[in-house]
Protein backbone atom coordinates (compact mmCIF):
# COMPACT_ATOMS: atom_id res chain seq x y z
CA UNK A 1 0.00 0.00 0.00
CA UNK A 2 1.16 3.26 -1.21
CA UNK A 3 1.69 6.14 1.84
CA UNK A 4 -1.24 7.99 2.03
CA UNK A 5 0.26 12.01 1.10
CA UNK A 6 -3.28 13.61 1.85
CA UNK A 7 -6.70 13.34 3.27
CA UNK A 8 -9.48 15.69 2.68
CA UNK A 9 -12.02 14.84 4.81
CA UNK A 10 -15.80 16.54 4.58
CA UNK A 11 -14.54 19.43 3.21
CA UNK A 12 -17.02 22.58 2.32
CA UNK A 13 -16.05 25.89 1.30
CA UNK A 14 -19.37 28.32 1.11
CA UNK A 15 -19.03 31.50 -0.64
CA UNK A 16 -21.58 34.41 1.01
CA UNK A 17 -23.59 36.56 -1.80
CA UNK A 18 -25.28 39.93 -0.99
CA UNK A 19 -28.42 40.20 -1.74
CA UNK A 20 -29.36 42.31 -4.56
CA UNK A 21 -30.54 45.00 -2.60
CA UNK A 22 -29.14 46.75 0.24
CA UNK A 23 -32.37 45.23 2.41
CA UNK A 24 -32.55 41.54 1.05
CA UNK A 25 -30.99 38.74 2.69
CA UNK A 26 -27.63 37.41 1.29
CA UNK A 27 -27.24 33.60 0.46
CA UNK A 28 -24.83 31.22 0.57
CA UNK A 29 -23.39 29.38 -2.34
CA UNK A 30 -21.50 26.26 -1.67
CA UNK A 31 -18.87 25.55 -3.90
CA UNK A 32 -17.71 22.12 -2.02
CA UNK A 33 -19.71 20.63 -0.52
CA UNK A 34 -18.82 17.63 1.72
CA UNK A 35 -15.91 16.45 -0.51
CA UNK A 36 -13.48 13.68 1.24
CA UNK A 37 -11.01 11.77 -0.51
CA UNK A 38 -6.78 9.93 0.11
CA UNK A 39 -4.38 10.81 -2.16
CA UNK A 40 -1.42 8.23 -2.04
CA UNK A 41 2.21 9.65 -2.03
CA UNK A 42 3.07 9.31 -6.43
CA UNK A 43 -0.51 9.15 -7.46
CA UNK A 44 -2.49 11.34 -10.18
CA UNK A 45 -5.78 11.96 -9.46
CA UNK A 46 -8.32 13.58 -11.74
CA UNK A 47 -10.83 15.92 -11.18
CA UNK A 48 -13.24 16.51 -13.65
CA UNK A 49 -16.88 18.02 -14.29
CA UNK A 50 -18.71 20.89 -16.35
CA UNK A 51 -17.45 24.39 -15.69
CA UNK A 52 -18.74 25.76 -12.52
CA UNK A 53 -18.79 22.46 -10.79
CA UNK A 54 -16.49 23.92 -7.92
CA UNK A 55 -13.33 21.98 -9.60
CA UNK A 56 -10.59 25.07 -9.21
CA UNK A 57 -12.29 26.05 -5.58
CA UNK A 58 -11.72 22.17 -4.35
CA UNK A 59 -8.41 22.40 -5.79
CA UNK A 60 -7.96 26.09 -4.06
CA UNK A 61 -9.23 25.09 -1.08
CA UNK A 62 -6.85 21.93 -0.31
CA UNK A 63 -3.86 24.25 -0.81
CA UNK A 64 -5.77 27.45 1.32
CA UNK A 65 -5.65 29.75 -1.35
CA UNK A 66 -8.99 29.67 -0.50
CA UNK A 67 -10.25 29.36 2.67
CA UNK A 68 -12.42 25.97 3.34
CA UNK A 69 -15.91 26.64 5.68
CA UNK A 70 -15.73 23.22 7.51
CA UNK A 71 -13.90 19.92 6.99
CA UNK A 72 -10.31 18.40 7.56
CA UNK A 73 -6.94 18.70 5.61
CA UNK A 74 -4.74 16.49 6.49
CA UNK A 75 -0.95 16.70 5.12
CA UNK A 76 1.05 14.04 5.96
CA UNK A 77 -0.25 13.70 9.58
CA UNK A 78 -1.45 17.55 10.39
CA UNK A 79 -4.32 19.33 9.41
CA UNK A 80 -3.47 22.27 7.40
CA UNK A 81 -6.51 24.04 9.18
CA UNK A 82 -5.07 24.50 12.26
CA UNK A 83 -1.72 25.98 10.82
CA UNK A 84 -1.03 29.21 11.82
CA UNK A 85 -0.10 31.82 8.98
CA UNK A 86 3.87 31.30 9.74
CA UNK A 87 3.67 27.37 9.83
CA UNK A 88 1.43 27.41 6.61
CA UNK A 89 4.24 29.26 5.24
CA UNK A 90 6.67 26.11 6.19
CA UNK A 91 4.19 23.85 4.74
CA UNK A 92 3.85 25.33 1.67
CA UNK A 93 7.57 24.30 0.66
CA UNK A 94 5.98 20.97 -0.13
CA UNK A 95 2.38 22.66 -1.92
CA UNK A 96 2.62 24.11 -5.29
CA UNK A 97 0.06 24.93 -8.05
CA UNK A 98 0.45 25.59 -11.50
CA UNK A 99 -2.59 27.86 -12.72
CA UNK A 100 -4.68 27.79 -16.15
CA UNK A 101 -3.99 31.23 -17.56
CA UNK A 102 -0.54 30.79 -17.91
CA UNK A 103 0.71 34.58 -18.99
CA UNK A 104 -2.21 36.30 -16.37
CA UNK A 105 -0.23 34.10 -14.07
CA UNK A 106 3.13 35.74 -14.42
CA UNK A 107 3.85 39.61 -13.20
CA UNK A 108 4.25 41.60 -16.11
CA UNK A 109 7.01 43.75 -14.56
CA UNK A 110 9.27 40.84 -13.34
CA UNK A 111 11.85 38.96 -15.46
CA UNK A 112 11.09 35.21 -15.50
CA UNK A 113 14.67 34.44 -13.00
CA UNK A 114 12.57 36.82 -10.78
CA UNK A 115 9.41 34.81 -11.03
CA UNK A 116 11.01 31.82 -10.38
CA UNK A 117 13.11 32.61 -8.05
CA UNK A 118 10.08 34.09 -5.96
CA UNK A 119 9.17 30.82 -3.96
CA UNK A 120 12.81 30.40 -2.97
CA UNK A 121 12.81 33.86 -1.46
CA UNK A 122 9.81 32.50 0.65
CA UNK A 123 10.27 29.60 1.59
CA UNK A 124 14.40 29.29 1.46
CA UNK A 125 15.57 32.60 2.73
CA UNK A 126 18.82 31.43 3.63
CA UNK A 127 19.65 30.49 -0.02
CA UNK A 128 22.47 33.14 -1.45
CA UNK A 129 21.80 35.05 -4.27
CA UNK A 130 24.13 32.44 -6.16
CA UNK A 131 22.49 29.63 -4.97
CA UNK A 132 18.82 30.80 -5.96
CA UNK A 133 20.17 32.09 -9.50
CA UNK A 134 21.51 28.13 -9.87
CA UNK A 135 18.61 26.56 -8.62
CA UNK A 136 16.89 29.31 -11.22
CA UNK A 137 18.94 27.58 -14.22
CA UNK A 138 18.64 24.05 -13.49
CA UNK A 139 14.36 24.17 -13.43
CA UNK A 140 14.17 26.08 -16.58
CA UNK A 141 16.56 23.59 -18.14
CA UNK A 142 14.57 21.12 -16.73
CA UNK A 143 11.14 22.43 -18.48
CA UNK A 144 12.85 23.27 -21.49
CA UNK A 145 13.75 26.58 -21.06
CA UNK A 146 17.00 28.33 -22.50
CA UNK A 147 19.28 29.81 -19.06
CA UNK A 148 19.58 32.65 -21.27
CA UNK A 149 15.78 33.48 -21.19
CA UNK A 150 16.29 34.12 -17.41
CA UNK A 151 16.09 38.22 -17.99
CA UNK A 152 13.05 37.85 -20.35
CA UNK A 153 9.67 39.28 -19.75
CA UNK A 154 6.31 37.45 -19.97
CA UNK A 155 5.04 39.54 -22.83
CA UNK A 156 7.59 38.57 -24.52
CA UNK A 157 6.93 34.33 -24.69
CA UNK A 158 3.93 32.13 -26.59
CA UNK A 159 1.11 30.40 -23.99
CA UNK A 160 3.22 27.44 -23.90
CA UNK A 161 6.44 29.24 -22.69
CA UNK A 162 4.77 30.56 -20.28
CA UNK A 163 2.77 27.88 -19.04
CA UNK A 164 7.16 26.21 -18.67
CA UNK A 165 7.35 29.23 -16.70
CA UNK A 166 5.02 28.54 -14.56
CA UNK A 167 5.88 25.02 -13.81
CA UNK A 168 9.46 26.07 -13.21
CA UNK A 169 7.89 28.02 -10.61
CA UNK A 170 5.83 25.03 -9.26
CA UNK A 171 8.62 22.66 -8.93
CA UNK A 172 11.39 25.50 -7.83
CA UNK A 173 11.27 24.47 -3.71
CA UNK A 174 11.47 20.73 -4.80
CA UNK A 175 7.20 20.34 -3.65
CA UNK A 176 5.71 16.80 -3.06
CA UNK A 177 2.10 17.78 -4.28
CA UNK A 178 1.42 19.79 -7.07
CA UNK A 179 -2.48 21.02 -8.16
CA UNK A 180 -2.86 21.77 -11.64
CA UNK A 181 -5.48 23.82 -12.32
CA UNK A 182 -6.49 23.05 -15.97
CA UNK A 183 -2.68 23.88 -17.12
CA UNK A 184 -3.51 23.23 -20.56
CA UNK A 185 -6.63 24.47 -21.64
CA UNK A 186 -5.97 27.85 -22.55
CA UNK A 187 -3.25 26.15 -24.67
CA UNK A 188 -3.45 25.25 -28.74
CA UNK A 189 -3.81 21.08 -29.05
CA UNK A 190 -0.42 20.39 -30.01
CA UNK A 191 1.29 22.71 -26.79
CA UNK A 192 -1.27 20.79 -24.63
CA UNK A 193 0.45 16.95 -25.15
CA UNK A 194 4.29 19.12 -25.07
CA UNK A 195 2.97 20.30 -21.61
CA UNK A 196 1.31 17.08 -20.73
CA UNK A 197 4.73 15.42 -21.83
CA UNK A 198 6.52 17.49 -19.64
CA UNK A 199 4.26 17.15 -16.46
CA UNK A 200 4.44 12.92 -16.85
CA UNK A 201 8.37 13.33 -16.90
CA UNK A 202 8.36 15.84 -14.27
CA UNK A 203 5.91 13.29 -12.28
CA UNK A 204 8.20 10.42 -12.47
CA UNK A 205 11.70 12.10 -12.06
CA UNK A 206 10.93 14.30 -9.68
CA UNK A 207 8.37 11.94 -7.48
CA UNK A 208 5.54 14.63 -7.50
CA UNK A 209 1.67 13.78 -6.27
CA UNK A 210 -0.23 15.50 -8.36
CA UNK A 211 -3.99 17.00 -8.59
CA UNK A 212 -4.72 17.82 -12.08
CA UNK A 213 -7.99 19.53 -12.96
CA UNK A 214 -9.55 19.54 -16.02
CA UNK A 215 -13.06 19.42 -17.92
CA UNK A 216 -10.92 17.88 -21.06
CA UNK A 217 -11.95 13.65 -20.04
CA UNK A 218 -9.03 12.76 -22.99
CA UNK A 219 -6.18 14.76 -21.52
CA UNK A 220 -7.29 13.41 -17.73
CA UNK A 221 -7.32 9.95 -19.01
CA UNK A 222 -3.84 10.78 -20.23
CA UNK A 223 -2.48 11.78 -16.66
CA UNK A 224 -4.61 10.00 -13.62
CA UNK A 225 -4.06 7.10 -12.21
CA UNK A 226 -7.68 7.72 -10.35
CA UNK A 227 -10.75 10.15 -11.75
CA UNK A 228 -13.04 12.17 -8.90
CA UNK A 229 -16.00 13.03 -11.01
CA UNK A 230 -17.59 16.44 -9.29
CA UNK A 231 -21.30 17.78 -10.12
CA UNK A 232 -22.53 21.09 -8.22
CA UNK A 233 -20.03 20.72 -5.53
CA UNK A 234 -20.53 16.82 -4.94
CA UNK A 235 -18.55 14.23 -5.54
CA UNK A 236 -20.41 11.49 -7.27
CA UNK A 237 -18.26 9.16 -8.84
CA UNK A 238 -14.36 8.09 -7.62
CA UNK A 239 -12.47 5.22 -8.83
CA UNK A 240 -9.58 3.90 -10.91
CA UNK A 241 -9.07 5.44 -14.38
CA UNK A 242 -9.65 2.01 -16.33
CA UNK A 243 -12.48 0.81 -14.44
CA UNK A 244 -14.18 4.72 -14.33
CA UNK A 245 -14.24 4.98 -18.17
CA UNK A 246 -14.32 1.43 -18.75
CA UNK A 247 -17.61 0.84 -16.44
CA UNK A 248 -19.13 4.27 -15.67
CA UNK A 249 -21.60 4.23 -12.98
CA UNK A 250 -23.14 7.33 -12.25
CA UNK A 251 -25.45 8.22 -15.31
CA UNK A 252 -23.79 11.94 -14.86
CA UNK A 253 -19.89 10.24 -15.42
CA UNK A 254 -22.09 8.32 -18.05
CA UNK A 255 -23.15 11.37 -20.08
CA UNK A 256 -19.81 13.21 -19.80
CA UNK A 257 -17.69 10.23 -21.15
CA UNK A 258 -20.45 9.87 -24.21
CA UNK A 259 -19.97 13.43 -25.04
CA UNK A 260 -16.09 13.05 -25.33
CA UNK A 261 -14.93 13.22 -28.95
CA UNK A 262 -13.87 9.59 -30.09
CA UNK A 263 -11.00 9.69 -33.35
CA UNK A 264 -12.53 6.82 -34.99
CA UNK A 265 -15.73 7.53 -36.63
CA UNK A 266 -16.49 4.02 -37.00
CA UNK A 267 -16.25 3.89 -33.46
CA UNK A 268 -18.37 6.97 -32.50
CA UNK A 269 -21.30 5.95 -34.52
CA UNK A 270 -21.73 2.65 -32.54
CA UNK A 271 -21.68 4.33 -29.46
CA UNK A 272 -24.68 5.14 -27.87
CA UNK A 273 -25.04 8.99 -26.52
CA UNK A 274 -26.28 10.16 -23.44
CA UNK A 275 -27.46 13.76 -23.65
CA UNK A 276 -28.62 15.79 -20.32
CA UNK A 277 -31.87 17.57 -20.66
CA UNK A 278 -32.00 20.98 -18.99
CA UNK A 279 -29.64 23.39 -17.52
CA UNK A 280 -27.32 23.11 -14.21
CA UNK A 281 -29.15 24.07 -11.39
CA UNK A 282 -28.13 27.44 -9.33
CA UNK A 283 -25.63 26.57 -6.70
CA UNK A 284 -27.11 29.27 -4.71
CA UNK A 285 -29.99 27.03 -4.34
CA UNK A 286 -29.30 23.22 -5.36
CA UNK A 287 -31.57 20.67 -5.97
CA UNK A 288 -32.86 18.86 -2.34
CA UNK A 289 -31.73 14.79 -1.88
CA UNK A 290 -29.24 13.94 -5.20
CA UNK A 291 -27.72 17.16 -6.90
CA UNK A 292 -28.33 15.47 -10.42
CA UNK A 293 -31.90 14.59 -9.64
CA UNK A 294 -33.64 17.66 -12.27
CA UNK A 295 -31.32 15.97 -15.17
CA UNK A 296 -31.07 12.43 -14.24
CA UNK A 297 -32.42 9.90 -16.77
CA UNK A 298 -33.56 7.29 -14.32
CA UNK A 299 -34.57 9.62 -11.08
CA UNK A 300 -37.10 8.42 -9.17
CA UNK A 301 -38.92 10.42 -6.01
CA UNK A 302 -36.23 9.17 -3.67
CA UNK A 303 -33.55 11.07 -5.21
CA UNK A 304 -35.45 14.14 -4.52
CA UNK A 305 -35.37 13.29 -0.79
CA UNK A 306 -32.38 11.22 0.12
CA UNK A 307 -28.65 12.43 -0.26
CA UNK A 308 -26.79 9.28 -2.00
CA UNK A 309 -23.91 8.43 0.09
CA UNK A 310 -20.74 7.73 -1.51
CA UNK A 311 -21.63 3.71 -1.97
CA UNK A 312 -18.57 1.12 -3.14
CA UNK A 313 -19.79 -0.41 -6.52
CA UNK A 314 -16.08 -2.20 -7.16
CA UNK A 315 -12.55 -2.84 -5.04
CA UNK A 316 -11.94 1.02 -5.05
CA UNK A 317 -14.69 2.45 -7.10
CA UNK A 318 -17.30 4.14 -5.50
CA UNK A 319 -20.39 5.78 -6.69
CA UNK A 320 -22.81 8.13 -5.50
CA UNK A 321 -26.34 7.11 -6.81
CA UNK A 322 -29.47 5.31 -5.61
CA UNK A 323 -29.70 3.21 -8.59
CA UNK A 324 -26.56 2.48 -9.24
CA UNK A 325 -27.11 -0.94 -10.04
CA UNK A 326 -30.14 0.19 -12.83
CA UNK A 327 -27.54 2.43 -14.01
CA UNK A 328 -24.65 0.01 -14.54
CA UNK A 329 -27.21 -1.98 -16.53
CA UNK A 330 -27.92 1.09 -18.43
CA UNK A 331 -24.28 1.32 -19.50
CA UNK A 332 -23.57 -2.24 -20.26
CA UNK A 333 -26.63 -2.61 -22.36
CA UNK A 334 -25.73 0.78 -24.32
CA UNK A 335 -29.49 2.04 -24.14
CA UNK A 336 -30.95 5.07 -23.04
CA UNK A 337 -34.12 5.08 -20.53
CA UNK A 338 -37.12 6.23 -20.56
CA UNK A 339 -36.58 9.92 -18.72
CA UNK A 340 -38.03 10.53 -15.78
CA UNK A 341 -40.06 13.33 -14.79
CA UNK A 342 -37.81 15.94 -12.97
CA UNK A 343 -39.30 16.43 -9.24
Amino acid sequence: MAETLLSVEHLSTIFELPGRTPFSASHELKAVNDVSFDLAKGETLGIVGESGCGKSTLGRSILRLIEPTEGRIVWQGHNLRDLSPRDMRKARRDLSIIFQDPIASLDPRMTVADIIAEPLRVSNPELSRKERRERVQTVMEEVGLAPQMANRYPHEFSGGQAQRIGIARAIVTEPKLIVCDEPVSALDVSIQAQIVSLLKRLKKRLGLTLIFISHDLSVVRLVSDRILVLYLGRIVELGPRREVFANPVHPYTQALLSAAPIPDPKIARQRGRIVIKGDPPSPVNPPSGCVFHTRCPIAREACAETVPPLDPVAPDHRAACLFAEEAMRMAQSGSEPEAQPSR
